[in-house]
């Protein structure tokens, strides 16, 4: 999703920043490389990374076995074309959110390094080659997907729910989610009961994994006048809410190993990663504290990684 960046520096997209706009004093240019890393970093490779490891493993489970490579291949492509669009999108609506929080002080637009009009062009672009792309090398089913998933993190998540209410993240987790869906159906055509299980994992792993994150940067959170939970109800009953969620997680794991008839690769891995993620959330409802919350932030991130390769390991490894 975020690999597409290089192509950022062709057209409109390239215009030079107004005098002054930038971290950079007098006449000084910014050369076309640094102006394409800012683009690239207007897709969050990062975060993109982390959905293409939900994207791979469904279509592994729902092949029964390795699909063809370029299926993977075209799949990958326009699900990262897609997801970058809307994280560039993201950005230029949150630029004053960015801009008053430390951890995104130095993100490309509240450092002035791309024009807030040139962002939106180029996510806006990114979202319509992600679809096209899609549509003729994928199937129908899975550039719709990928193109809902874009409009409701835009939409729902980003402009409607994100300044409004302590549920954004709970809501706005279905566009984290749709990647699931996208590989199952790039394989299968359509949407099936697994395919929904996996959603609902994704789904149900949001809330406490990006609980925990802003339990850490809670202060920056109400500086932006964001409503995240621990803002709006403190960080004792935002632990409560983490711990909840993920019994609910380890529950729909299991779900999913009865639906998407798994194996024991998959079971004992669900098994000893769920036990650990409700070891940290029960640590956490003991003691409410940041670096116990982003202990379990950087833990989340590596369960979902593993969870995945357990899934296709299950269907690749004749156990």
């Amino acid at each position: 999703m975020g690999r597409t960046a290089g192509h950022a520096t062709h057209g409109a997209l390239v215009e030079p920043l107004p005098h002054g706009a930038g971290p950079r004093h007098g006449h000084e240019a910014v050369t076309a490389r640094e102006r394409a890393a800012a683009y690239f970093a207007l897709t969050k490779p990062r975060i993109i990374e982390l959905l293409l490891i939900t994207t791979v493993p469904p279509m592994i489970v729902a092949a029964d076995g390795w699909p063809s490579l370029w299926l993977i291949l075209a799949t990958l492509i326009g699900g990262a074309l897609s997801a970058g669009g809307a994280n560039a999108i993201n950005c230029y609506v949150d630029r004053d959110i960015d801009q008053v929080m430390a951890r995104t002080r130095k993100r490309p637009l509240p450092s002035h390094k791309v024009a807030p009009r040139n962002a939106l062009v180029f996510g806006v672009a990114l979202g319509v080659a992600a679809f096209v792309f899609l549509y003729l090398t994928v199937n129908p089913i899975s550039a719709v997907l990928a193109t809902a998933a874009l409009l409701f993190y835009v939409f729902v998540y980003t402009i409607g729910l994100k300044r409004s209410t302590p549920q954004n993240i709970v809501i706005g987790g279905a566009a984290g989610a749709m990647p699931a869906l996208v590989g199952w159906s790039a394989v299968t055509g359509r949407i099936d009961l697994p395919a929904l299980a996996l959603f609902a994992i994704i789904f149900y792993w949001t809330p406490p994994h990006f609980w925990a994150l802003a339990m850490r940067y809670e202060k920056e959170y109400a500086a932006a006048g964001v409503p995240m939970m621990p803002v709006v109800y403190g960080r004792a009953e935002t632990a409560k809410h983490i711990l909840l969620y993920s019994l609910l997680l380890f529950a729909i794991c299991l779900v999913f190993f009865a639906v998407g008839r798994m194996g024991m690769i998959y079971l004992v891995a669900a098994l000893a990663l769920n036990s650990v993620f409700v070891a940290l959330a029960v640590r956490l409802w003991r003691r409410p504290e940041r670096d116990v919350a982003w202990s379990l932030f950087r833990y989340s991130i590596y369960y979902l990684a593993l969870l995945f390769g357990a899934m296709a390991a299950d269907r690749l490894i004749a156990f």
